[in-house]
């Protein structure tokens, strides 16, 4: 009696420090950060040419994965963009990275800057980055 007393209690112990290590990881871990693209192409071939799939590369590169392309011109852009509120932008990027830093090493990357002096002559700019919700 004394034996299965003693057994029981060391697997309920078990569990609970197995729960309580669950729930100290989830709380570590840290939401990923999305990067939102909105961009207006003014030339879609040259676009998709120069400069889309030479940009996705440098992004899987340095750990940035791409979530959803949409609109017109590039590599991978077939869905369309759908406005709700306000006018769509011809192209929209989403793309998930592990932290800020990142984001910020790909954008101090030289290859970055001299593959966006390409892709400014074929469109205009706007991105922003928002911190995901921990899950």
């Amino acid at each position: 009696m004394k034996t299965r007393f003693t057994a029981t209690l060391s697997i309920l112990a078990g569990v609970a420090l197995g729960a309580a290590a669950v729930q100290g990881l989830h709380a570590q871990a840290k939401p990923p950060i999305y990067y939102v693209a909105e961009i207006d192409v003014t030339n879609p071939d040259a676009y998709g040419k120069e400069y889309a799939p030479k940009m996705q590369a440098v992004i899987k590169s340095h750990g940035g994965r791409q979530l959803a392309i949409g609109g017109t011109a590039g590599a991978g852009a077939k869905a369309a963009v759908t406005a709700f509120d306000g006018a769509a932008p011809k192209r929209a990027v989403v793309t998930v990275w592990e932290s800020m830093e990142k984001i910020q090493a790909w954008r101090n990357d030289p290859q970055f800057k001299e593959l966006r002096q390409i892709g400014e002559k074929y469109a205009k700019f706007r991105a922003y980055a928002i911190e995901g919700v921990a899950q």
